[in-house]
């Protein structure tokens, strides 16, 4: 008697968060998988690149279609590389 039992919603385990402290969610990378297959640049409405850091290991590249599909692209597709060396040309850093 008087032990916790595992209820969701008591103890420390589910309630428990520092104001302003990330979600778990937050520190994982995006991209459980990326496809390489080409997309037509055309379909594609923004491309995102996140660099590795604290949260993931490896970079990404999230694509949007222009239909509201986030997709992720593998970084080392060769034609993911193309596009990304096109924004990195007509957005350079510092931008």
């Amino acid at each position: 008697a008087g032990g916790r039992r595992g209820v969701p919603g008591r103890g420390s385990a589910v309630s428990s968060r520092p104001a302003g402290a990330p979600l778990a969610g937050e520190l994982r990378c995006r991209c459980p998988r990326a496809v390489s297959e080409v997309i037509p640049p055309r379909r594609l409405a923004r491309v995102e690149l996140v660099a590795e850091g604290p949260h993931c290991a490896v970079p990404e590249v999230i694509a949007t279609t222009k239909q509201g599909q986030t997709i992720c692209l593998s970084p080392s597709a060769p034609w993911v590389q193309i596009i990304l060396t096109r924004i990195l040309k007509r957005y350079p850093a510092g931008c």
